[in-house]
């Protein structure tokens, strides 16, 4: 983000900028820093913007090369395409040899850096930037600057449930916040009776209390917060790909855990806030390393047997509960 930033303030933007990874809300804010101070959404000669994967390369590659149109740059946004992943290679190609007028923005949810497309956003003088989950400190500052500019102050047991409920996604949180604000009106400080009066609790936490119920071989009481789930209309490959990622974190906590780690350091390389680790060493006990193994594995062997029309998606996951919670024994 500082490169961005730094880039921005000296005049020296870069050519090509991939800004990937699970943040979206910090992602958003820097895609759009990035347009306005390469070209403007507004120049409609000059910026071009593309999304998804139905996208023809030859078509880009032949727009990158028109000169702009009474400016000095135009920019191509390309979003979410897949190409990191695969089928990317014509660009891949392009990026080194594209005329000095022409600008790239790439934002992706997921890469593989070791693509060509990966490779080739560096050999074209750009930055490849990821946008992870953000720290304690940097949420609980944001968080903090965002309730004192409304002239209020939040109790620490208020910000500890909150975060609770809302996890660590600033776009939910920004989303939460604005509402506890609002309903905070009246009032200077924000306190634990609020945030449980009008916080939404994430779909996250329902997954925790899920994977605590199979860990503790309550079948029943896991099929029912699954159900629950489902009468909130989450889909149920949603809540597969939730469960599989939850399993996948203890599998993570535990195998660090077990080799000395800190808390910090797993909580960097899991992907979950440091003050969620104790929760997760506490869960992930009532597994052995090759049970958490093996719950990861069969949730992405029945995600893509419903791909694949083999399993119907509802009972793809009640077959994952069932069996897990069984096997946890």
């Amino acid at each position: 983000m500082k490169t961005i930033d730094n880039d921005i303030k000296n005049g020296q933007l870069k050519k090509a900028y991939l800004l990937y990874g699970q943040e979206r809300y910090l992602i958003r804010q820097y895609r759009d820093k990035l347009v306005n101070a390469i070209s403007s959404k507004d120049d409609t000669m000059n910026f071009s913007s593309y999304e998804g994967e139905d996208l023809n390369q030859k078509e880009i590659i032949d727009l990158a090369e028109t000169l702009p149109f009474f400016a000095d740059r135009r920019l191509i946004l390309l979003e979410d395409t897949g190409l990191f992943k695969k089928n990317g290679d014509d660009l891949a190609e392009y990026l080194p040899t594209m005329p000095e007028s022409t600008y790239f923005v790439f934002v992706e949810e997921e890469v593989d850096k070791r693509s060509k497309l990966f490779k080739a956003v560096s050999k074209a003088g750009g930055a490849a930037i990821e946008f992870g989950t953000q720290t304690d400190e940097t949420l609980y500052r944001w968080v903090g600057s965002r309730i004192k500019k409304e002239g209020k102050n939040i109790t620490q047991e208020a910000y500890q449930l909150f975060i609770g409920k809302t996890g660590t996604d600033m776009e939910n949180i920004d989303r939460e916040l604005e509402k506890l604000i609002c309903y905070c009106m009246d009032k200077e400080a924000i306190e634990r009776q609020d945030v449980e009066a009008i916080t939404t609790e994430q779909t996250q936490n329902k997954v925790f209390e899920m994977v605590d119920a199979i860990a503790s071989h309550k079948e029943k009481r896991a099929l029912e917060l699954y159900y629950d789930l489902l009468a909130l209309r989450e889909a149920p490959m949603r809540i597969m790909y939730l469960i599989t990622r939850q399993f996948h974190i203890l599998m993570t906590v535990k195998a660090m855990s077990s080799r000395g780690f800190g808390n910090k350091d797993i909580a960097a390389k899991a992907g979950c806030p440091e003050w969620a680790v104790k929760k997760y060493q506490a869960q992930c006990r009532s597994f052995t390393g090759e049970q958490l193994k093996a719950a990861v594995r069969q949730g992405t062997e029945y995600e893509e047997a419903v791909k694949t029309g083999q399993m119907n998606d509802q009972m793809a996951v009640e077959l994952f509960i069932i069996q897990n919670s069984k096997s946890s024994k």
